[in-house]
């Protein structure tokens, strides 16, 4: 006995699924309805990067330690980089930790797309959730990284002031910051693989235009402007600013670095 299956098209719903253009880029409704999708997509990353680790997520803590005492001894004690009155270790380290999820957002997102093309190609979902979940991914390593900063703070005796009122906005700077480069080189990814090739130059090149290892007071006054359009210098001075109370704080360069990298999201 065989089965028959007769379809007729007009009972069959057409969904056509088009690019929005313009300012409705961003679906923000279809993306709360998608929020299970982003949370296991993030859980995924998160264990996949450190399974079958025998320290876990204590590397969150080592990486940007390690490159704390690096700087510490060439730049700090060598090179005698002035830190703002700041112990260099405490200085270096504020800058490390936001640094370290915009590295992250430029070595994970950009084969993002290009990792998950069988799941992309087989069901429909918003595409920006997929760099977006490496970023996401990526706030746990920062969580557990702040956590060494606030015994470091302690050691020195550093008390923050009441800038640090202004610390969740410099967070979310932070995040829109990573995920519009991410979503940048995701999609640049999948119409030029040598971008892949490109990114640990550009992620080196980056580090010594950012003020990671020195401040920006030592950037001649007539390049600062210049010198801010790189998003991430208002959000490491930003950072400083509000846990250290030391550096510009809220002005013309940290609104230029602000502008630039809510450009670079919208865009992206």
């Amino acid at each position: 006995m065989g089965l028959s299956i007769r379809k007729h098209s007009k009972d069959i719903p057409v969904v056509r699924i088009k690019p929005l253009k313009g300012l409705k880029a961003i679906n923000f409704r279809e993306l709360w309805e998608y929020r299970e999708l982003i949370y296991f997509l993030t859980w995924r990353d998160i264990k996949v990067r450190y399974k079958q680790t025998v320290l876990g997520v204590a590397w969150a803590v080592l990486q940007p330690l390690a490159m704390m005492i690096v700087f510490t001894l060439f730049f700090g004690r060598l090179a005698k980089m002035p830190s703002e009155g700041i112990p260099y270790p405490v200085f270096a380290y504020t800058a490390l930790m936001p640094w370290q999820i915009f590295s992250h957002a430029i070595t994970g997102s950009s084969n993002s797309l290009v990792t998950n093309q069988k799941l992309i190609t087989r069901v429909y979902f918003p595409r920006v959730i997929v760099p977006a979940s490496t970023v996401l991914a990526a706030l746990v390593d920062f969580g557990v990284s702040f956590l060494l900063l606030i015994g470091l703070m302690l050691f020195y005796k550093i008390t923050p002031t009441v800038n640090v009122l202004w610390l969740p906005l410099f967070i979310g700077l932070m995040v829109i910051t990573a995920l519009a480069i991410g979503l940048w080189l995701s999609a640049l990814n999948l119409e030029y693989r040598d971008v892949q090739y490109t990114i640990p130059f550009l992620n080196q090149l980056l580090l010594f235009l950012t003020p990671v290892v020195y401040p920006s007071s030592l950037v001649p006054k007539h390049f600062q402007i210049v010198y801010a359009i790189n998003p991430m210098v208002g959000v490491i001075e930003g950072f400083r600013w509000a846990l250290l109370g030391v550096g510009p704080g809220p002005g013309s360069m940290l609104l230029l670095s602000s502008f630039v990298s809510l450009a670079l999201f919208i865009l992206g």
